[in-house]
């Protein structure tokens, strides 16, 4: 089958960052099920996979996390899915990514997709989906219901791939979304996907927050970057909750958090698959109950460009692209 790869991790620039490599078939088992990739989405978590560092990998390494395609056989302890099915996914960061023509999936992980969209328009959504979803209602104990209707949420780095559908999911959940866009190109994104307010996280991010005649915010979401901490804290409400997906090596002083009893919360999307957990199959759940809203014409998808076909000279350019930080929404590569 074919596959895009890399053995030797360097810079994106390199024409050997990415190679079009050739791969033997896999089989499903268990609960796998093998699914023929129609199209893909990069996300910045494949950009640190791949990032330069002293390593060769004595087989090409495939990587990819976001996935829409039609699955062609089971395994046989398999009870969600058939062949024939169309499917999305972000599958598990430990096993061989969706970069392939085929891909090999827990079916725990794995949701029917929207039959509103394209494989284009669903592979955009998965990743972001899960995290952005788990973020908020598993993560900071938001009610997806409406229980929790008219609280506020800040979104800080709102632009982004999670940010574009965390954006429509809190206002699915009727909360009021304060945006977080630097560029004038996705301030208007994020208020055209329903951003109640636009601030700018270049600027004093709490002298804007009570420019809008708010003391403090219900939730805060960080999905750009942990060096807006400070502000956080100083927006979160007494007793709130802030969650964030940055990489936690930056300092984090917690004695305003203290003050105010407020708590932090880490999501990682790939936790359930890593851990085997005992909830894994939430993440079928959520994918499942999103792609009814996407059809239900609730949501949109949140791909911003396609780039035809799946090959190494499209991956280099999908993944320079992201690491200027300037991408909005997701950038999605279709067929082989």
């Amino acid at each position: 089958m074919k596959a895009v790869g890399f053995t030797h991790y360097l810079p994106i620039e390199d024409p050997n960052s990415f190679l079009d490599v050739e791969l033997p078939k896999p089989q499903p088992a268990g609960r796998d099920i093998l699914v023929a990739i129609e199209a893909i989405a990069v996300n910045p978590v494949d950009t640190k996979v791949r990032a330069p560092k002293e390593l060769v990998e004595e087989t090409p390494k495939i990587i990819g996390y976001d996935a829409a395609g039609t699955i062609e056989a089971v395994g046989d302890e398999v009870t969600l899915f058939s062949p024939g099915d169309e499917v999305y996914y972000a599958g598990d960061i430990t096993r061989p990514g969706s970069n392939s023509q085929f891909q090999l999936v827990d079916e725990r992980i794995v949701g029917h997709k929207p039959r509103s969209l394209s494989f284009a328009q669903a592979a955009a959504l998965p990743l972001t989906t899960i995290t952005a979803y788990e973020a908020f209602f598993d993560r900071l104990g938001i009610d997806f219901n409406g229980a929790d209707k008219g609280q506020t949420i800040l979104i800080i780095g709102a632009g982004g791939g999670v940010g574009s559908i965390g954006i429509q999911l809190a206002k699915l959940a009727g909360l009021t979304v304060i945006a977080t866009a630097s560029r004038p190109q996705t301030s208007e994104w994020v208020k055209q996907l329903g951003a109640d307010h636009v601030i700018n996280h270049r600027q004093d991010m709490v002298e804007q927050v009570r420019a809008l005649g708010m003391q403090y915010v219900d939730h805060i979401a960080i999905l750009n970057d942990m060096r807006h901490w400070q502000a956080a804290v100083e927006l979160i409400k007494p007793q709130g909750a802030i969650v964030s997906i940055d990489d936690a090596n930056l300092p984090t002083p917690m004695n305003g958090m203290k003050s105010k009893a407020a708590s932090l919360h880490w999501e990682f999307m790939f936790a359930r698959s890593m851990h085997q957990t005992l909830d894994m199959i939430e993440q079928h759940h959520l994918l499942n109950e999103v792609a009814k809203q996407i059809d239900a014409g609730n949501i949109r998808t949140t791909v911003s460009e396609i780039l035809t076909p799946i090959n190494a000279a499209n991956m280099r350019k999908a993944h320079a692209m992201i690491e200027t930080g300037t991408a909005k929404g997701k950038i999605v590569l279709e067929g082989f």
